[in-house]
């Protein structure tokens, strides 16, 4: 029950004397038994805020969204109170306000989504401790908060793998959002799966410092690619927009251009299409929408991993790439193969830092 509830429970019990007090005790009792225990499909709600990337960033909101979604589906929620909702926030100044807002609907489990949300979660969870939040990409140290991260760097070197056998200029790019972590995961292990094909590589790094500015992610597409670049891998969520905008253009301008993108988060394939062509060569899968459905059901279930961080990598679905529906042949998806299992057996150690 929520300090608001138990506030007006107290008030009534104070007034309306002995009987009441008891009627009101065994509802508490009752509420408090059913959370114990994880609840049924009626009494158990979910909710995120997005981060300025938007819910339909064709990233890892949209991603966390469809996870929540379907959570609402198998449990016969709807959307709205006491079901499943989404707050979007148009800036960081945002993120407070549309936690705030989301708790006080009494949602069960609030998800944040974002590195840039660990402070608004620190402290909205320190003062509303009756209710449990859960960061994506972010570690925040609070008993009512599970942290979720991912091994990016395990599904990047995938991705790295198969840019450097697929490139023929062996010139290959890196566009990332804000440097941050999360990030520089993604840049690290990308990094790593080229050079563990092709050593002499040297990637193309270009950091826009924002995730939600399509033009800048065109920009540095638009550099790279006119400086023989025939790969871009993007980390960017929404600025990442661009760096397919850039390769779209100059596939329409010419159809034999050799320019691919590689997305992120999500399968972007619908992203790169071109006519009857495509230039989404695959996507590195984060699979939030898995993590997001994870944390549910064990807070559902009465064990919600309040305080601790949890990882999600090759071994358990968090990470993967999409389908490149033919776009990559057999033979190098074989090779890709080979490399994962190796991820998989401990064999390789991808790192987490670019040197």
């Amino acid at each position: 029950m929520s300090k608001r509830k138990y506030g007006l429970a107290l008030s009534l019990v104070l007034a309306a004397g002995t009987l009441l007090g008891a009627c009101g005790t065994d509802k508490d009792k009752e509420k408090d038994n059913s959370s114990s225990a994880g609840g049924n499909d009626s009494d158990f709600s979910i909710a995120m805020v997005t981060d300025v990337g938007g819910i339909d960033d064709k990233s890892f909101n949209q991603s966390a969204w469809e996870g929540i979604k379907l959570f609402g589906k198998d449990n016969n929620l709807a959307e709205g109170d006491g079901g499943y909702a989404y707050l979007q926030s148009k800036d960081e100044s945002d993120y407070t306000s549309n936690l705030n807002a989301l708790t006080r609907r009494d949602f069960d489990v609030v998800f944040g989504v974002g590195f840039l949300m660990e402070d608004a979660i620190g402290t909205i969870a320190e003062q509303q401790k009756e209710t449990n939040y859960a960061i994506i990409d972010g570690v925040v140290e609070q008993p009512n908060v599970a942290s979720i991260l991912f091994k990016e760097q395990e599904g990047a070197f995938l991705a790295g793998v198969a840019a450097a056998l697929m490139t023929k200029t062996d010139k290959i790019g890196f566009v990332g959002g804000m440097e941050i972590p999360v990030i520089e995961r993604f840049e690290a292990g990308f990094v790593a799966g080229v050079n563990a094909v092709k050593p002499d590589i040297k990637v193309d790094v270009k950091y826009t410092g924002s995730f939600d500015k399509a033009e800048l992610g065109k920009a540095a597409a638009g550099r790279m690619y006119s400086s023989g670049v025939d790969i871009i891998f993007h980390a960017a969520g929404g600025t990442g927009n661009g760096v397919f905008s850039e390769a779209k253009e100059r596939k329409e301008a010419d159809k034999n251009a050799d320019v691919w993108v590689i997305g992120v988060d999500s399968d972007q394939y619908e992203e790169g299409k071109v006519g009857d062509q495509n230039i989404t060569m695959t996507s590195m899968l984060k699979r939030v929408d898995n993590a997001v459905q994870d944390i549910a059901n064990l807070a559902k279930e009465g064990k919600f991993p309040g305080g601790e961080t949890k990882v999600y990598g090759l071994e358990d679905d968090g990470v993967a790439l999409a389908d490149s529906r033919g776009a990559i042949p057999q033979d190098v998806l074989d090779q890709i193969d080979e490399y994962k299992k190796k991820i998989a057996d401990g064999e390789i150690e991808v790192p987490e830092f670019a040197k």
